[in-house]
C-alpha cells in the first residue's frame, strides 16, 4: 500500500490514529509505504505491470495496480458555458450556490462551493437546500460540509467527525489507546471541555452515532464513558440534546425524532417513514431504536396477531417441543387460525427442520402461491420451471432435453444470471408432464419458488482458465448439493470464484467464496437486492473441510434467529456486536452451539428428497395439478401467447399491448 501522506487515510485519522491503522493493516500481512510518490509502473516482459518506482529509489515488485482516484466534478456544461470553475474542477459558486451569472446555480457535487467540491450526500442535500430557499425569496447559505464518514480499511472500522484533526483556536484533545483490543480514540473539545467539536475512532466505531450527532453540543456523557466505559455500553442516544442532528444525511435533529415519537411512531419503520431518518446511508438506524427504548416504548417483536413471539422464538418452539403441524403450534402457542404472515413463516421452519414434504397434510395449506405448486407464478397466469444445474455445469445430453422440452410446451426460455435455464409458460396441468420429462433426463427441482438455497454461481475455475488458483467449478457443484432444499427466512445465493478476479462475483453474495493460493477466502453478508451490499470477509485461507464447515454453521444460525423475510445481510447489520460476535459464535463457539449447528446440517443432508420425484411419485399429491378439478383435462383458457423475437410471451390486450424496441443508431464517424 503506497500513500504519499506520511500516514494512512490522512484525511479521517490523525497521527496516532494512522499508527494504529498501520499495525492492524501490517498484521494482515500488508507492507504500507508512506509518505512517498509513485514515479512509473515498470511493465513486465508480458506488456503487463511488473513493478512499482518509488520517488526515494525503492522498487515494489506487483502484479496489480488499483489507484484510489478520488471524485471528478463533471463539469463539462459550465466549462463549455464559460462559467468560471473551481482550483480542481467544478462550478465555482459562492455561499448562496450561485455562480458567476446570476441566473445559473448549481448543486451537488459539481458544486464548488468557495473552490470546493464535497463528494459527499449530506453537502449535496445542503447545497440543493440552500437554491430552493434562494428561489423562494430566501437568504439562505450554505452551512459547511459534514464530511463525518464511517468506513473499513480492510476490515478495520475508521470513523471521523466534525473537527477531527482539531484545527479549532484553543481546542483540546482528549485520547485513548487500548493496546489489547488495538483500539483508538480521540475527542476534540471546546477551550472549556463543554462542547464537542469532532474526533477519531480507529477499530472500534461503535460509539460513531452517538457522538457524531453530538458535534456542536455538550458532552452526552463525561469523556472516559465514551471512550472507554466501563460496562462496555457507553452513553446512549438517549443522553442526546434535543438539538443534536441524528441524520445528517436528511437533517433529522433528535427533536424531530422524539415529536415523530410523540405523534405515534412506535417502531423504526415508521420513524424512517414520517421523518426520512435512517433512508439514504442507514448509518443512523441503530440510534432510531435507542431513541424509541430511551422514549420507554415498548417494541413488539410479535410475528402476527395470532403469536406474541419473534421468528426466532417460534423457532426454538417448534424445535425443542418437536412440533410438527401448525394446528398444534397455534392451539399451544397461538390463536385464531392463522394469517398470510405466520403461516408461510411456520411452512418454512416446519420445512427447515424436515417434517415432510412440504405439499403434506396441513403444510400444503400454509405455503405461498409459488411452493404451493412447487413453481413460480409469472403475470399472466401461467408458471415458470427452473431445474437445478448446479454450478451452470451441463452436458450436452441435458441441454438437449431441456430444449426437447421446451419445443414440446411452447414455453418461453431464458438463460438466467444464476448460471440456469428457465423455462416460462407452462400451466398448472402441464407442471408435472415437464417434471416428469426432466426428472428423467437426470433434472430436479431447483427451488426457484421457495425461500431457500437459489444457486450457486460459479466460474470455470483452474480447470480452463489461466488465472485461476483453485477448482471453483467443483466446489460450486459440491456446495450447491449440499444445501439444495434448504429452507430458509430469505432466499440464499452463492457463488465461487476461482482466483481474485471474482468473475463469479461472490461478494454480492449471501455466501461467497474466493480462491487463494493456499486455500479458500469466505465472505458472508452479502446481496444485490434492494439495498445492495457487498460482503464482509469472514475467515482467509481456509482448508475446504474448514470452509464448508463454516457455511454449514452460517446458514444454520441464519435460519435459526433471522426475522421473517429478512436476508442475510440485514440479518447481521442487526446483530448484537455484526461480524465480530458472528465469528465469535461459529469460529470459537462461544454459545456452545456448534456441535448442534453441525448435526442439524448432517441431518439436512441425508434427508434430502427432491420435491418435484416426490409429487410425481404420489397420486395425492398430483391431484393439486390441475386447472379445473372438476374437468381436470381442461387447459385454463385465460393463458394465452403471442411471439415475439421468435418465442412465446404473454399476450396483451390493446391497452397494455407492448411497442417493439427499436434502437436508433448513431451514424458512424470515420
Amino acid at each position: 500500500m503506497v500513500e504519499f501522506a506520511p500516514r494512512l487515510m490522512p484525511v479521517q485519522v490523525d497521527e496516532a490514529g494512522g499508527a494504529m491503522l498501520r499495525r492492524y493493516v501490517e498484521e494482515l500481512g500488508v507492507t504500507a509505504y508512506l509518505g512517498v510518490a509513485t514515479t512509473a509502473l515498470r511493465p513486465g516482459p508480458d506488456g503487463t505491470v511488473a513493478a512499482l518506482d518509488l520517488a526515494d529509489g525503492r522498487s515494489v515488485d506487483a502484479e496489480l495496480v488499483v489507484v484510489a482516484a478520488g471524485i471528478r466534478p463533471r463539469d463539462e456544461l459550465a466549462r463549455a458555458a464559460g462559467l468560471p470553475l473551481g482550483p480542481r474542477g467544478g462550478v465555482l459558486v459562492d455561499a448562496a450556490c450561485r455562480t458567476s451569472d446570476e441566473r445559473i446555480w448549481a448543486v451537488g457535487e459539481c458544486a464548488a462551493v468557495d473552490g470546493t467540491c464535497h463528494g459527499l450526500v449530506a453537502p449535496g442535500y445542503a447545497t440543493a437546500e440552500v437554491v430552493a430557499d434562494r428561489l423562494l425569496g430566501g437568504a439562505a447559505t450554505f452551512p459547511g460540509a459534514d464530511t463525518a464518514t464511517k468506513l473499513k480499511l480492510l476490515g478495520v472500522d475508521v470513523a471521523s467527525f466534525g473537527d477531527a484533526h482539531g484545527v479549532t483556536p484553543g481546542c483540546l484533545d482528549v485520547t485513548f489507546t487500548d493496546p489489547v483490543t488495538r483500539s483508538y480514540a480521540k475527542l476534540v473539545l471546546s477551550d472549556d471541555a463543554r462542547t464537542l467539536l469532532g474526533g477519531v475512532l480507529v477499530g472500534d466505531a461503535s460509539a460513531y452515532p452517538t457522538l457524531r450527532a453530538s458535534v456542536g453540543g455538550p458532552l452526552p456523557a463525561p469523556p472516559l464513558a465514551l471512550l472507554a466505559p466501563a460496562d462496555g455500553a457507553g452513553a446512549g442516544a438517549g443522553a442526546l440534546p434535543a438539538a443534536a442532528q441524528v441524520c445528517s444525511c436528511n437533517a433529522v435533529t433528535r427533536a424531530d425524532l422524539d415529536a415523530a415519537i410523540a405523534g405515534g411512531a412506535t417502531d423504526v419503520p415508521a420513524l424512517k417513514a414520517c421523518t426520512r431518518a435512517g433512508t439514504s446511508c442507514g448509518s443512523c438506524v441503530p440510534m432510531l431504536k435507542q431513541l424509541l427504548d430511551a422514549a420507554g416504548v415498548r417494541q413488539s417483536t410479535a410475528l402476527c396477531e395470532h403469536f406474541d413471539v419473534s421468528r426466532q422464538e417460534l423457532f426454538d418452539l417448534i424445535r425443542v417441543r418437536g412440533i410438527r403441524t401448525f394446528s398444534r403450534l397455534v392451539a399451544e402457542h397461538g390463536r385464531g387460525r392463522g394469517c398470510d404472515i405466520c403461516k408461510p413463516v411456520v411452512a418454512s421452519i416446519l420445512a427447515s427442520l424436515g417434517a415432510g414434504h412440504v405439499l403434506d397434510g396441513e403444510a400444503a395449506s400454509l405455503q405461498d402461491t409459488n411452493d404451493h405448486f412447487l413453481a413460480n407464478l409469472q403475470r399472466d397466469g401461467s408458471y415458470s420451471v427452473v431445474p437445478r444445474i448446479p454450478g451452470g455445469e451441463i452436458t450436452p445430453e441435458k441441454l438437449i432435453a431441456i430444449g426437447e422440452v421446451a419445443r414440446d410446451f411452447r414455453l418461453y426460455t431464458k438463460i438466467t444470471g444464476g448460471q440456469r435455464i428457465d423455462l416460462f409458460g407452462a400451466r398448472v396441468d402441464q407442471l408435472p408432464q415437464i417434471w416428469r420429462r426432466l426428472v428423467d433426463a437426470g433434472f430436479e427441482s431447483g427451488h426457484a419458488y421457495g425461500k431457500a438455497l437459489r444457486t450457486v454461481k460459479s466460474c470455470v475455475g483452474d480447470t480452463w482458465c489461466r488465472y485461476g488458483v483453485q477448482d471453483s467449478v467443483g466446489l460450486a457443484v459440491a456446495l450447491e448439493l449440499r444445501y439444495r432444499g434448504l429452507r430458509a427466512p430469505h432466499k440464499l445465493k452463492s457463488a465461487v470464484s476461482g482466483c481474485a478476479r471474482e468473475c463469479a462475483e461472490a461478494r454480492g453474495k449471501d455466501f461467497g467464496i474466493i480462491a487463494t493460493e493456499t486455500g479458500w477466502n469466505l465472505y458472508v453478508g452479502g446481496n444485490g437486492g434492494f439495498r445492495p451490499r457487498h460482503a464482509d470477509l469472514f475467515a482467509t485461507d481456509l482448508s475446504t473441510e474448514a470452509l464448508i464447515q463454516l457455511i454449514d454453521r452460517f446458514l444454520m444460525y441464519y435460519i435459526r434467529t433471522a426475522d421473517r423475510l429478512q436476508r442475510t445481510a440485514a440479518w447481521i447489520e442487526a446483530m448484537d456486536g455484526g461480524l465480530d460476535h458472528l465469528r465469535a459464535v461459529l469460529v470459537d463457539d462461544s454459545l456452545g452451539l456448534c456441535a448442534d449447528l453441525d448435526a442439524a446440517m448432517a441431518r439436512h443432508v441425508a434427508a434430502y428428497s427432491d420435491e418435484w420425484r416426490d409429487v410425481l411419485e404420489d397420486p395425492e399429491r398430483l391431484r393439486r395439478f390441475t386447472s379445473f378439478v372438476n374437468a381436470p383435462d381442461v387447459p385454463d383458457p385465460s393463458i394465452t401467447f403471442a411471439v415475439e423475437r421468435g418465442q412465446p410471451v404473454p399476450a396483451r390486450d390493446a391497452a397494455h399491448r407492448r411497442q417493439p424496441v427499436v434502437l436508433g443508431l448513431p451514424e458512424v464517424r470515420r
